[in-house]
């Protein structure tokens, strides 16, 4: 029976670690008058095999164990820590596409709006546009089921549209000018997922580069678009870890070697299976002098953490943002036929200062997951000060310098969430996702005119000569949100900036609408700042 062979593997990884062989689980059980008894030793592994197969063979009723299984393993797992986990199949594909930098589909970019798939961008090179397939279209039948006008789960849509390259689709859409659906057939390829969504001269020495995984193409997409940036006369660097989760331990310490002198520590990992293991900067890294800011927010984790730790604690470049998210954890994936994983704990890394920056797992897993939202509460997103270090894990940086583990990484700079635009007015116009909508629309109705524009401040100029803010301001009204005229300075800069960054992503790429955010973006000011 593959699914007990399934679940009695699962159990045996857990229970009795990576140093036994199978062997060792044969004989634990014995069969006796048509029964099922424990062996001698009566471990906690045997216990749950026993009920496994006992179950299996005996209930009184048929019963589908992948599904109690699926229940079961993330309550095994829970009692270990936060972040060793169990994933079934299609949460396991979506985690190692991401990492791996690609998957297979037709290469687009699309959203639901008025119960429409509505496409937003064609990737550059993809299958879709091969075919021309066009920002603007409207999904109406894939392989000729209806996925419009009725309430469509957006996994259900990737679901259809993805699939093993080679295969096909037939998508039909509705087109502006067209009157009646256009088909197409779409082979399947392989689909890029970046991890650099910008790379740009930010000044004419400076260049910026946002990091959002790390995967398996994180080091070279890094070292390409460095490459490129040298060539526009790059002298300083600025690197974006704010939002990054984190990915592949290997990634970052290959991405922080290229910053790195020659023996310099980078990190190390121990754990009660895993015997210390320490990583060193080998000095062949072309970026080892430059002049470095690496910012970072309360969702840079894991990977992004050992970055970040590696530079501060050799002095390396100075850490800007506010502090980090502080997993400091290493997961081994152990698949499955199946297609199902585990993620188990297996070390835990330290930064070469040796502070482990992982924060307390607290008294639940709801206390874990709500850490953020408390430090929102206590005021660290707002003050440095409400920030408690702690005074039990102190350390020192190769230059001297104090730093604190038991709780991520604070930075060297702190610079506070602005919420001098804040306004109850741009709360219900998000809310009711007003700015997404009206962007679509008004790119969708104006993609000639578009077509024009290259750069972000071409369609900011396009947008101030049109009156663009005022013509939303009406459009949300008529969409029950009322017009707030006594709205502050602040809050209608902020207001232009979520309206005309929608636009420059609909109308151009990520990168464009990157650089239009970071014009306002006080913690990118005070990058540059520090460089300059």
């Amino acid at each position: 029976m593959k699914t007990l062979k399934r679940i009695v593997q699962i159990i045996f990884v857990l229970t009795m670690g990576f140093f036994l062989g199978i062997e060792a689980m044969i004989g634990l059980y014995k069969r006796n008058n048509n029964s099922f008894h424990a062996g001698p030793s009566n471990t906690g592994s045997q216990k749950v095999e026993t009920l496994i197969k006992a179950i299996d063979r005996k209930y009184v009723d048929q019963v589908d164990m992948d599904s109690i299984m699926d229940r079961v393993l993330p309550t095994i797992l829970e009692a270990l820590d936060p972040h060793s986990a169990y994933y079934p199949a299609e949460e396991t594909q979506v985690s190692n596409d991401e990492l791996h930098g690609s998957f297979s589909g037709i290469g687009i970019q699309f959203s639901i709006q008025d119960d429409t798939v509505r496409v937003n961008n064609v990737i550059h090179g993809g299958p879709s546009e091969k075919v021309g397939v066009l920002a603007g279209d409207r999904i109406i039948l894939i392989n000729d089921s209806l996925f419009a006008g009725k309430k469509i789960p957006s996994n259900d849509i990737v679901k259809n549209l993805k699939g093993p390259k080679g295969t096909t689709v037939k998508i039909s859409v509705m087109r502006n000018g067209e009157p009646d659906l256009v088909d197409f057939t779409i082979e399947r390829g392989d689909i890029p997922v970046k991890s650099v969504d910008a790379a740009y001269m930010i000044s004419d020495q400076i260049g910026y580069i946002m990091i959002n995984k790390f995967g398996e193409t994180t080091f070279s997409e890094m070292m390409v678009s460095l490459a490129e940036l040298s060539s526009k006369g790059m002298k300083k660097l600025i690197i974006d870890l704010r939002g990054n989760s984190g990915g592949y331990l290997g990634a970052a310490i290959q991405m922080v070697n290229e910053f790195l002198p020659k023996n310099d520590l980078i990190v190390y990992t121990q754990g009660a299976h895993s015997p210390m293991a320490k990583q060193f900067a080998d000095g062949r890294g072309h970026y080892k002098n430059i002049p470095l800011v690496v910012m970072i927010d309360e969702s840079s984790a894991s990977a992004a953490e050992i970055f970040t730790g590696a530079i501060q604690d050799n002095d390396r470049g100075t850490i800007v943002g506010r502090r980090s998210f502080g997993k400091g954890l290493v997961q081994e994936p152990i698949d499955f036929n199946d297609g199902s994983s585990i993620r188990i704990t297996i070390a835990r890394y330290y930064t070469p200062s040796g502070r482990c920056i992982q924060k307390p797992y607290g008294d639940s897993d709801e206390d874990y997951a709500m850490d953020i939202v408390k430090r929102y509460e206590h005021g660290e997103f707002f003050s440095a000060d409400s920030i408690k270090q702690n005074e039990d894990e102190v350390y020192t940086t190769k230059g001297g310098r104090t730093v604190y583990g038991g709780g991520g990484i604070m930075p060297d700079v702190f610079v506070a969430q602005d919420t001098t635009g804040y306004s109850t007015y741009y709360s219900n116009v998000v809310r009711k996702s007003l700015i997404n909508q009206y962007s679509f629309k008004y790119v969708d109705s104006r993609r000639s005119d578009f077509a024009g524009l290259k750069t972000y401040a071409d369609v900011e100029n396009y947008l101030d000569a049109d009156n663009v803010l005022t013509k939303f301001y009406d459009y949300a009204a008529k969409n029950g949100v009322k017009r707030d005229h006594s709205l502050s300075l602040p809050a209608r800069k902020q207001m232009r900036t979520a309206l005309y960054g929608n636009i420059i992503y609909d109308a151009l790429d990520m990168q464009d609408y990157i650089s239009f955010i970071n014009l306002s973006d006080p913690a990118v000011t005070k990058a540059v700042e520090i460089l300059k």
